[in-house]
């Protein structure tokens, strides 16, 4: 009599050939190489990130959807995209040059302001990308034992196939740039995308925690992530150094501006730092929801969102954040200030504009 240890494989083989019978039957393409479909209702459709390219606006989300407005959010149009994947953030260091990341390892990027876009890497190549790497600094270093280990986390992100997401992006200019996702995936670029290097040997990350954003302050760039993990690059050591604060709880992301940054997440969890992250005063939010997004306005006062529409506003420079009263309030996923000096904001409901104070 057949156990059901013999049978279990014998039946997941079966479930798998017949799904790919009926994936070719359907004539199935993989979201990495189907182009995002134009949508009239893609303006209202879930959107995850926005951000300034130059006076224009450019919002990513669900199904490769990008969209871009010259009127400060009021009106938006479509970008052709080469993959249907989710995309999680974007970033233009300058107005014609921008990048976008998103699930599947999908990095994508615009010579235009946004309006069409290519893809550079993906999933399918990263474990790859990840071997090579570290197998060369493991023949250079035979007795280092880290290079292993991450031989062997490129093979695994191989076998598993591009299922691994980017959640954020960063550059410093038109060449420099980083990408993060979880479980510690950095990739970095020195030449605007055309090659991306590994960075995971440059994390204090040991437990491999999900990098969940990456920004500038102006005087400095932070990564933050799970478990309370902030990084920040040292430019001496060449690597991203762990930072102590006082929540150990994951953070979803990072703004700021010179001499001051300000780190948000789980439960209505803000804090800021006035001395480069040696120390960090926490923000009385008075909620316990999470905070997912935040800008500065046009008065330089930070503006953060929560994942249940809430706005909260530093007007007064103290710990207390006020909360504003909000119309018909929705999940927000990201913030940009828009040329007229009002706020876009995007989350699970589309794109919207906020009325000037």
């Amino acid at each position: 009599m057949c156990s059901f240890k013999t049978l279990a494989p014998l039946m997941l083989a079966m479930l798998l050939a017949l799904w790919q019978m009926i994936a070719q039957a359907s004539g199935y393409v993989d979201v990495l190489d189907l182009p995002a479909k134009p949508s009239a209702l893609a303006v209202r459709s879930p959107l995850l990130d926005v951000a300034n390219a130059g006076k224009r606006l450019v919002a990513v989300g669900q199904r490769g959807h990008i969209l871009y407005s010259d009127d400060a959010g009021q009106q938006w149009q479509q970008a052709n995209v080469p993959v249907s994947s989710d995309l999680n953030a974007v970033y233009f260091p300058s107005p014609e040059q921008g990048w976008a990341v998103g699930n599947d390892g999908v990095i994508l990027h615009s010579s235009d302001a946004g309006v069409t876009w290519k893809k550079q890497l993906d999933g399918r190549e990263i474990g790859a990308l990840l071997v090579k790497h570290y197998g060369a600094l493991a023949d250079a270093e035979p007795t280092n034992e880290q290079w292993p280990l991450l031989v062997a986390e490129g093979q695994r992100l191989v076998e598993e196939g591009a299922d691994k997401p980017l959640l954020d992006v960063w550059f410093a200019d038109d060449k420099l740039g980083y990408v993060v996702g979880v479980f510690n995936l950095i990739l970095r670029t020195e030449d605007g995308g055309q090659s991306w290097t590994p960075f995971q040997d440059r994390t204090d990350n040991p437990q491999n925690f999900h990098l969940n954003a990456i920004a500038s302050t102006g005087d400095a760039v932070y990564i933050v992530g799970e478990q309370g993990l902030v990084l920040k690059w040292d430019d001496a050591h060449q690597r991203f150094a762990a930072l102590n604060t006082p929540y150990q709880g994951s953070f979803f992301g990072v703004v700021g501006k010179p001499g001051e940054v300000v780190v948000y997440g789980l439960r209505g969890n803000v804090l800021r730092s006035t001395d480069g992250g040696l120390s960090w005063t926490p923000f009385d939010t008075g909620l316990q929801v999470s905070v997912t997004a935040a800008a500065i306005d046009a008065q330089g006062h930070y503006r953060l969102f929560t994942q249940a529409g809430h706005m909260l506003v530093d007007q007064t420079h103290n710990a207390r954040l006020q909360l504003m009263p909000q119309q018909n309030p929705s999940p927000v996923a990201g913030a940009a200030l828009a040329t007229d000096g009002s706020l876009v904001v995007v989350g699970s409901r589309g794109a919207r504009a906020l009325l000037k104070e």
